[in-house]
């Protein structure tokens, strides 16, 4: 089993300092909507950046696995956040805007792969988002 860590450190106020295994650091910061920092990482923006990342990874993967000639690939995503009564809040839907351009398949095996690529996303199937895919599917 693979695992993953992940170290913080508060520098004042609503700052904070995060080291990724991989080598990554930065500061991170509360949204400045909640009296955080501009121009830093959020939690918020990490979850969907994970979302995104790793969802365009295996959107990747399934091209190769399905042997598609993926010729170009860019991914938005957007996570909206649902707010309560009780001021509590989770990202209720995260969609992803996949535009995706192969040569000699078609969109009918492209949908498949990209459906696909969500199933095996492991940071997308651990959230209890909704997750919406609307894809630009470009075949030449």
């Amino acid at each position: 089993m693979a695992v993953y860590k992940n170290k913080v450190e508060w520098l004042g106020e609503h700052l904070g300092y995060t080291w990724m295994q991989n080598g990554v650091d930065m500061e991170f910061s509360a949204p400045p909507d909640l009296f955080g920092k501009a121009g830093v990482l959020t939690p918020e923006d990490a979850f969907v950046a994970a979302a995104n990342t790793c969802y365009f990874m295996m959107v990747v993967w399934a091209c190769e696995r399905f042997k598609m000639g993926l010729v170009s690939l860019t991914m938005e995503a957007e996570g909206e956040v649902e707010e309560h009564l009780d001021r509590t809040s989770w990202f209720k839907r995260v969609t992803f805007y996949p535009k995706i351009v192969v040569k000699g398949k078609s969109k009918e095996m492209v949908q498949r792969a990209l459906d696909m690529a969500m199933k095996y996303s492991t940071i997308n199937q651990s959230f209890k988002s909704e997750l919406v895919i609307k894809p630009d599917i470009v075949i030449q």
